[in-house]
Order: C-alpha cells, then structure tokens, then sequence
C-alpha cells in the first residue's frame, strides 16, 4: 500500500458501493467548459447549435449542457473543418459515415442469419 491512497475495497466486499456514473449522452458540460475542451470559442459552440448540428439540452434556466455524444461530434466537424471542409461539407460527411456504419451492420447481421 503506497502512502497516497489505500485499497479499494473487493466486490465481494461488504463496504463496497456502486457508484452511479453518467452515460455518454447525460448533458454535463456548459458551454464555457466544452469550449475550453474542444479548444474552440464558445461562440463557435453556439452557431452549431444555431446551424442544427447539435443540439444541447438546457438546463432549468436555459443554458446549454452538452454531453460527451455531442462533444465527441463537434470534435468530428472541427477535425474535418481543420483539413479544409466548410461546416455543411463536413455536416455532410459524418452523415454518410454514419450510413455507411449502418449499412454494414445491416450486411452483418444479414451474413448471419
């Protein structure tokens, strides 16, 4: 046992407990800390959702939440806007990837049956 933390305890442990950790999809960041995450303007946030390309919930008083789904997505548009694409052409682009994706789960599922 090192001098900066002890041992977690075992599952079979009695004292154990289950932590409740947010899915990927729970709106958990402002706009502020997905700017400084994605390491763009909070503005830059705010036309995306402006454009319809994302769409944060908002919390009781109206701000913005984004989840790691649409932070995840932003990062996908500001890597193809950094090799040159427009915002609809890189819009346009995971589009397809992501019916490309669903089209060869379709192909694998049938190649199963």
């Amino acid at each position: 046992m090192s001098d900066r933390g002890g041992a977690a305890p075992s599952a079979e442990s009695r004292v154990s407990r289950s932590v409740s950790v947010p899915g990927d999809a729970a709106p958990l960041y402002t706009v502020s800390q997905a700017a400084e995450l994605l390491g763009v303007r909070a503005a830059f946030l705010r036309r995306l959702d402006a454009e319809g390309v994302v769409s944060p919930e908002r919390s009781a008083g109206g701000q913005r939440r984004y989840s790691r789904v649409e932070m995840n997505h932003v990062a996908a548009v500001v890597g193809l806007m950094g090799e040159g694409m427009t915002l609809a052409g890189a819009q346009r682009i995971i589009e397809l990837e992501n019916e490309v994706a669903a089209l060869r789960r379709q192909l694998a599922a049938a190649r199963q049956a």
